[in-house]
C-alpha cells in the first residue's frame, strides 16, 4: 500500500466530510490540493497538512514537518496535488534521522 492510500486518502476522506459534494477533494494523484481549482483555502490547507503529519506519525512512528523552508523554496510546490505531496512525503521519510 502506497503513501496515497495509507496516509493521504484517509485524510482526504476526513476532510471531505466538511465539504458539499461538488467542493470535495478528489482522490487521485492529479487531484488539486491547493491553488486554482482546489477546494482548500489557506486555512483548509494548514488543517489538512496538520492532519497528514499526525497520520504519518501514527502510521510510521516518524515525526515529519511538511511545511518548512525546504518545501517553500521549491520551484514546484509539494502542496499542489495529492501526488506531489506523496512524493514529497516519501522524500522526507527517506532522509536520515527522520
Amino acid at each position: 500500500m502506497g503513501l496515497l492510500e495509507k496516509i493521504i486518502y484517509p485524510v482526504v476522506d476526513e476532510t471531505n466530510t466538511l465539504f458539499t459534494a461538488e467542493n470535495r477533494l478528489g482522490k487521485s494523484p492529479e487531484a488539486a490540493l491547493f491553488g486554482q481549482g482546489a477546494p482548500l483555502d489557506s486555512l483548509g490547507l494548514v488543517t489538512f497538512i496538520v492532519a497528514v503529519e499526525e497520520r504519518i506519525e501514527n502510521e510510521t512512528g516518524k515525526a515529519v514537518r511538511l511545511v518548512s523552508e525546504k518545501a517553500m523554496s521549491r520551484k514546484n510546490s509539494p502542496f499542489l496535488t495529492l501526488g506531489s505531496l506523496a512524493v514529497y512525503i516519501d522524500e522526507l521519510l527517506k532522509e536520515p534521522g527522520v
